[in-house]
């Protein structure tokens, strides 16, 4: 995968990877001419996920608070048959055709749910360890328009877990973030988020993988609203996770942290 990195230490996209996003785009164009997205969007990106991604899917619901919810799920180039699952629960699904990264997938499906119409977008994981039960509590202080990010947060909730040093990292983390910005948040690598669909246009984001901080450090330094509501982190349902060993995660998402703390400050 072509990455480049910038004088900030952020990782862009190189030219091979932006033509894989871009045929993606087109080919989600051709399969689904005309569509219109219903106000909620889900937004799953999803890499070799077919175990687990069918039962997550059928839990989503089809409406919250009065608002009609659709499902975009973005196969990060599986092997699997992760989007011929996702087609069978009658999904929208934009595949890209090599896995180029987590944060990669997700603007792609943050790009074509604001083309086709969504006010809102809520992202989930695709290894059902957030429960899409909990869908309407993380919106609802969109909807209520006391906020603008809402973070499903299992510092706040609880979380299933047996690996306490990546347990303890969430806090760590969150420690950070407080410390750079004021933002009073305590789960900074939630995968569970909702957010209005213009927050994901105008907040800078280049990174390859560990996104979630980077989206949410730009948002707060834009003067967004950010909440979080308390949510419960079940244990993966199958597979393992793409995150790699815990220290080389840790010291990337530190990274990222830091590297878009600085460059949001200078903007």
């Amino acid at each position: 995968m072509a990455i480049r990195t910038s004088d900030s230490g952020t990782r862009t996209l190189g030219p091979a990877t932006a033509a894989v996003r871009e045929s993606a785009a087109a080919a989600f164009e051709r399969d689904y001419p005309d569509l219109r997205f219903g106000p909620v969007v889900v937004v799953i990106a999803a890499l070799n996920e077919a175990p687990c991604i069918g039962d997550v899917l059928t839990d989503i619901p089809p409406q919250a608070h009065g608002l009609a919810i659709d499902t975009l799920v973005v196969d990060d180039g599986s092997t699997d048959g992760t989007s011929d699952v996702s087609r069978g629960h009658g999904v929208h699904v934009a595949r890209l055709e090599r896995n180029c990264g987590h944060g990669v997938a997700l603007r792609l499906g943050y790009r074509l749910a604001r083309e086709h119409g969504a006010r809102f977008i809520v992202t989930l994981d695709a290894d059902g360890q957030w429960d899409p039960v909990e869908l309407p509590k993380v919106l609802e202080p969109l909807v209520r328009d006391e906020a603008d990010f809402v973070i499903g947060s299992r510092v706040l909730g609880r979380a299933e877990t047996d690996d306490g040093f990546r347990q303890a990292g969430v806090h760590v983390f969150a420690a950070l973030v407080r410390l750079l910005t004021g933002a009073q948040v305590t789960d900074t690598s939630s995968g569970y988020r909702a957010m209005r669909a213009e927050v994901t246009a105008t907040v800078p984001q280049h990174q390859v993988q560990y996104q979630t901080s980077e989206l949410l450090i730009g948002a707060v330094y834009q003067g967004y609203r950010i909440a979080e509501r308390p949510i419960v982190m079940h244990k993966r349902a199958a597979g393992e996770s793409k995150k790699g060993h815990n220290l080389l995660y840790g010291a990337r998402y530190a990274r990222v942290i830091l590297g878009t703390w600085w460059r949001e400050r200078r903007r």
